[in-house]
């Protein structure tokens, strides 16, 4: 079972946490049963970028994002090369490092 340590986020988890989830799980998924309660404003349909992450290690584990997220991720707020969305992130065997982003683009916080 893969683990997903979240380092430190102030409005999400300040001391940083270290999460179990089941491979082919998602990464939003994953944080959302685990209490952590990232903004998904589309409900995880890969149509925005409010479930943006940084992924610090692991990223080559999991496959390719497709085309519709690249184009999503270029409107994304402090995007880097290690940038997805956590609702198209699939884990695999591969434990990751994330780092959620201080700040969204999201003009509707729906506060889930």
């Amino acid at each position: 079972m893969p683990q997903i340590i979240i380092l430190p986020n102030e409005e999400f988890c300040p001391e940083g946490v270290v999460i179990n989830a089941d491979k082919g799980t998602s990464v939003c998924r994953a944080l959302l049963a685990n209490d952590i309660e990232i903004e998904h404003a589309c409900e995880m349909s890969n149509a925005c970028t409010t479930c943006h992450i940084h992924i610090r290690e692991g990223f080559d584990s999991m496959k390719e994002s497709d085309e519709t997220e690249d184009d999503l991720l270029d409107k994304a707020w402090g995007l880097d090369p290690d940038s997805r969305l956590s609702c198209q992130a699939i884990l695999q065997d591969e434990d990751l490092v994330i780092e959620i982003p201080k700040y969204t683009i999201n003009q509707v916080s729906e506060m889930h």
